[in-house]
């Protein structure tokens, strides 16, 4: 489990920038202060011989800022919009990189885009779906050296529970990908 042992300002920041927005609304400036960060692409995975989801669990300091006793969250697969190549591409990237498997890039369904933190920063995040199963599997996932990703899995038919534990922290992505998933690949339409 992770331990705050200091919190400071931000000198020189690698991947978010703070900054102090300028505005009019109804004819009166105003000020407020946000950060500039990347974009953002998250994947909900489905296992099919597991009959489950795909998960990662992983520290978020942020988190544990406020929740000191807990700061692991439970989150789709994901990562930032940082490279010079296709959406998909980093998405294919992550899940090699997050869960160990490989997953072609025509395999990878859209789900929808939309904003994401809109108080602080506004940044821009595309949702996408993907089946996969053991022949896949090629590593044991776990993120980059500096990171601590265990890769959970989520039977279905515990998924709706699982949304509405409050014991497992979880992101709003999480919620909104297997309410996705029940309404589009589970309902009759």
């Amino acid at each position: 489990m992770g331990k705050i042992t200091a919190v400071t300002p931000l000198i020189n920041p690698h991947f978010i920038k703070p900054i102090e927005i300028h505005y009019i609304q109804k004819g009166k400036e105003k000020k407020w202060e946000a950060v500039l960060s990347h974009d953002s692409v998250a994947i909900l995975l489905y296992h099919t011989q597991k009959e489950a989801f795909v998960l990662v669990k992983q520290l978020r300091v942020t988190v544990l800022n406020k929740n000191k006793n807990n700061g692991y969250m439970y989150e789709l697969c994901a990562g930032i919009v940082d490279k010079e190549c296709s959406i998909e591409q980093i998405a294919k990237e992550e899940i090699l990189e997050e869960c160990g498997y490989d997953v072609p890039v025509q395999n990878l369904e859209k789900i929808s885009a939309f904003y994401t933190s809109v108080g602080i920063s506004g940044t821009y995040q595309t949702l996408y779906y993907a089946e996969i199963d053991k022949s896949m599997k090629i590593n044991e996932g776990g993120g980059l050296e500096e990171e601590e990703i265990e890769v959970i899995y989520i039977p279905v038919s515990e998924a709706k529970k699982f949304m509405f534990d409050e014991n497992y922290q979880k992101t709003t992505g999480v919620s909104l990908a297997f309410y996705w998933f029940f309404d589009t690949k589970i309902s009759p339409h």
